[in-house]
């Protein structure tokens, strides 16, 4: 005679299903906001560690879209990196040129020059497309 399993848990298990949609509506985003913040610390490879996954990708998706973040200005980006590098003028200078070349360019008198981003990029890790918008 078979010994008779605890389907039970089995069952439960697959029973459970996502209840994944697009996000389209501001309601649609509140939503899966709140499922998010419920199904947050589920174990990987699970099915609510899939939701998880899932749902996340939606709502990134969706903030891109409706909640688009600009980039931040060049200079103010350098000045930025220089706070968290701790740099100085003079270490700046070091990378873009003339310590004169580096007050110019932190007080928007002087553009940055190709060369320049590319060092900036280079050295102090500022994305490109920073550097290179309009000032």
């Amino acid at each position: 005679m078979a010994p008779i399993r605890n389907t039970t848990k089995l069952t439960q298990q697959k029973s459970k299903k996502m209840n994944i949609k697009p996000i389209k509506t501001e309601q649609d985003y509140q939503d899966a906001l709140k499922r998010l913040e419920i199904i947050f610390d589920a174990a990987p490879n699970t099915i609510e560690g899939d939701e998880l996954e899932i749902l996340g990708v939606l709502i990134d998706n969706y903030e891109k879209i409706y909640f688009p973040i600009d980039l931040p200005d060049p200079i103010e980006a350098i000045k930025f990196r220089m706070e968290q590098l701790n740099y100085s003028n003079n270490d700046l200078a070091q990378i873009i040129g003339l310590k004169s070349r580096v007050s110019e360019i932190l007080n928007k008198k002087r553009k940055l020059s190709i060369n320049m981003i590319r060092k900036l990029h280079d050295i102090m890790n500022i994305p490109t497309d920073v550097l290179v918008q309009e000032y």
